[in-house]
């Protein structure tokens, strides 16, 4: 038998599940990711409203440098906030495609 012909014989169905189970601390493991979405979360909140108040302020002293920054920042600070909320549901989303492959 030569080695191709043993390629041809191994199982090609081989299906492996996550096991929320296999390893111990994994509930731990939950409890730390659930708190750095929320420090990310709350980080966001805080870089939004430094980011409204340098824009407010840039606006204010007609410095179009300081308001285009402060503008960038609440885009940077609501985006950052999007992929926090959103961070479970696109793990899921791109978990199921990868399944269909």
């Amino acid at each position: 038998m030569d080695l191709l012909t043993a390629a041809l014989l191994l199982p090609l169905d081989i299906s492996i599940d996550p096991n929320s189970n296999g390893l111990p601390g994994i509930g731990q493991l939950k409890k730390i990711v659930g708190a750095s979405m929320t420090v990310g979360l709350v980080l966001a909140v805080l870089a939004l409203i430094i980011s409204a108040i340098v824009w407010a302020l840039g606006a204010n002293s007609s410095n179009p440098h300081l308001a285009g920054r402060g503008k960038l920042g609440v885009l940077v600070a609501l985006g950052a906030a999007i992929v926090c909320g959103a961070a479970v549901t696109l793990v899921n989303f791109f978990w199921n495609v990868g399944q269909q492959v």
